[in-house]
């Protein structure tokens, strides 16, 4: 909406019509919370005014809701749903009726914190601290991709606490991101009590002045003032914070400025006492009957994505005699993805770095195509939600890390991603124990086993550089979360027994499928990644000494397919072998699969069962009795050989 088009809209505000549907607002927000029992109707009422003029004005309504141009607004403390659902309502966007009367109800799609797949909202929060980068996600894929729209970010006071928002607010400001407006409802209570006690350093307004934004003060229940701030944040050059001086529970004066009331909703008397203040009909019984009536439940509805139009491009194939690490060969297939998606007809391809663009190979992109990358510093909390938020907004966005950092230190927001039904890519380098020298505090050795806890999040690790640039182009193209993991060190290219490379180009690749690379009948070695061109060797040798063993690359170590379990249950031993926690790994995923089909297998893991000492790579293997010689050598020992 440019500029004309807005301020005309601001002098357009009926201010008596908003102040009587703030009122009705508020009388909504009571009886829900009220019926359910639970929620949080204080920081609702605060906000209350400021949200219901934002939805007045924003270019949202329920025809545009899938319009990559439409405004975006995105509620960061999302234990505020009664006011949402509320505004949503208003608005037309939702039934009116329906989100009372089945708020928290279990089967309903009205939840207790707000949810992505509600029509309207824009990002599932709960966990404070996560609007802000899930904004500067939508707002990254749309100067990519040409957009315009206005974003507003409602905030609560408290959750100023987390650093998070720190790194969001540096971000906004270097990609000078001033469509976005933050509008912080401050009615400087947290559930422990006043913020400036719980708190007493934190300087909500200074902090965002220090990072380079324009601060703007007003009354948050004044409709005029929040109508100037808006004008004044559309005309501003730069990302603006309206700090909005709010009272808690406000309207109702037992409630006000009572941090009690951040999530106990009144009882049926303090219910009618308060309707009666406000000068409303009650309707909690007309709801109370919906209620009990309530006949079908939601299924797990996952939202709508854009719809994304990728060009996998053509694969590189590296030879037998090449001898190159696998974040090299990611490197060059993603420099590959971007360049033949910049054409109109395809999405964009973005890269989000976090200091580490050397190491983790997006340094080609960065050189090339700088419009299509952003550099985020080492703020991975933030990262990883931008990334996913931009992921939903129109582009594609693959985050790169080292595994530490891009699994283990932000699982939450991976977490989080999942529950959006983001889109996010999401490749790791320097997994498992190949990180060798840096140490314990680098060696990611439980991606696995967080990864399988989040639903639907696809987890591969690829062999080596050819399989590598064939997941990454399958991984672009497929809808849903990706984690593909590589170790750090150079690898040999896996080839077939005549020499010729194994993952050619006409290799097909299916997700939970395995690789036959060595056949044998004596039993199998089961490896993913680093462990695989090991595994080779522990064949060889192993065949030297009369034992004939089959070689089986997992590339899916969380999933196997049906027809790939039953070809590794056929074997009448296995041996897993991983640079992994052992016990959330493959083997884990081998003994579940084998336990719920109520199948034996004769198994034994090889894997990491203590946090491995800084050294060279292979050495850290040995250590650990992981090299090729010591598993052979306990293989042969256990087959009696």
């Amino acid at each position: 909406m440019d500029f004309q088009s807005f301020s005309d809209k601001i002098a357009g505000l009926d201010y008596s019509r908003l102040e009587q549907e703030a009122l009705l607002c508020r009388g909504d927000i009571l009886t829900m919370t009220t019926l359910a029992a639970s929620g949080h109707p204080g920081g609702s009422m605060s906000t209350i005014d400021v949200l219901l003029t934002v939805y007045n004005i924003a270019n949202v309504n329920r025809n545009n809701l899938h319009d990559l141009n439409r405004d975006r607004i995105f509620v960061s403390h999302g234990h505020i749903s009664p006011a949402v659902y509320s505004c949503l309502a208003k608005k037309g966007i939702l039934p009116q009726d329906e989100y009372i009367a089945y708020f928290r109800k279990a089967g309903s799609m009205y939840e207790g914190h707000i949810e992505r797949s509600i029509p309207g909202v824009e990002w599932t929060t709960g966990n404070l601290g996560q609007g802000l980068s899930a904004a500067c996600g939508a707002a990254v894929a749309g100067k990519v991709n040409g957009n315009e729209f206005d974003i507003y970010v409602f905030m609560g006071d408290g959750e100023h606490e987390k650093g998070q928002i720190t790194e969001a607010r540096r971000f906004a400001v270097k990609y000078n991101l001033s469509n976005i407006t933050v509008i912080v409802d401050y009615n400087a209570l947290q559930i422990s009590g006043d913020i400036s006690n719980v708190m007493p350093s934190m300087n909500i307004a200074e902090s965002y002045k220090s990072d380079g934004w324009e601060v703007l003060h007003i009354d948050g229940h004044n409709f005029k003032e929040i109508a100037g701030a808006l004008l004044k944040a559309k005309s501003c050059s730069r990302p603006v914070c309206i700090i909005a001086e709010t009272s808690m529970g406000s309207g109702v004066s037992f409630m006000e400025h009572k941090a009690c009331f951040h999530g106990a909703p009144l009882s049926e008397e303090q219910y009618y006492e308060a309707v009666k203040e406000l000068k409303l009909e009650p309707s909690l019984e007309k709801y109370k009957e919906m209620r009990k009536g309530f006949m079908w439940a939601a299924p797990h509805i996952k939202a709508e994505n854009p719809k994304i139009n990728i060009n996998q491009g053509s694969r590189i194939i590296y030879n037998a005699d090449v001898k190159t690490d696998n974040r090299s060969a990611f490197g060059a297939a993603l420099l590959d993805l971007v360049k033949i998606n910049k054409p109109k007809e395809y999405t964009d391809v973005v890269v989000f770095d976090c200091d580490l663009a050397g190491s983790v190979k997006t340094n080609g992109v960065e050189k090339n195509y700088p419009e299509n990358f952003f550099q985020c510093g080492i703020s991975e909390h933030h990262t990883a939600v931008c990334a996913g938020a931009a992921s939903v907004n129109g582009v594609i966005s693959f985050f790169a890390d080292f595994g530490m950092f891009g699994v283990d230190e932000v699982y939450n927001q991976q977490r989080l991603n999942e529950i959006n039904s983001a889109n996010i890519k999401l490749v790791t380098t320097h997994v498992g124990i190949d990180v060798g020298e840096d140490g314990k505090t680098h060696m990611c050795i439980d991606y696995i086993g967080l990864l399988r806890n989040i639903f639907d999040f696809k987890i591969i690790v690829p062999a080596d550089p050819n399989q590598v640039d064939i997941v990454i182009r399958h991984a672009a193209k497929e809808q849903g979360n990706f984690h593909i993991a590589m170790g750090r060190s150079k690898v040999p290219v896996i080839t077939k027994e005549d020499g010729s490379v194994f993952f050619d180009e006409n290799y097909e690749y299916i997700y939970g499928a395995i690789d036959i690379i060595r056949q044998g009948s004596d039993g199998a070695v089961l490896a993913y990644g680093s462990t695989l061109y090991r595994a080779v060797q522990v064949h060889d040798i192993l065949k030297s000494k009369g034992l004939n063993f089959s070689v089986i690359n997992v590339s899916c170590p969380a999933y196997i397919n049906d027809e790939a379990f039953n070809k590794i249950a056929g074997y009448k031993k296995i041996f897993t072998y991983e640079d992994h926690i052992s016990s959330t790994g493959l083997y884990c995923t081998i003994a579940n699969m084998a336990l719920s089909r109520k199948k034996f297998i004769d198994a034994t893991c090889f894997g990491v069962n203590e946090f491995p000492m800084s050294g060279q790579s292979d050495e850290v293997y040995d250590m650990l009795s992981l090299s090729p010689e010591k598993v052979a050598e306990k293989i042969i020992k256990e087959m009696g050989a």
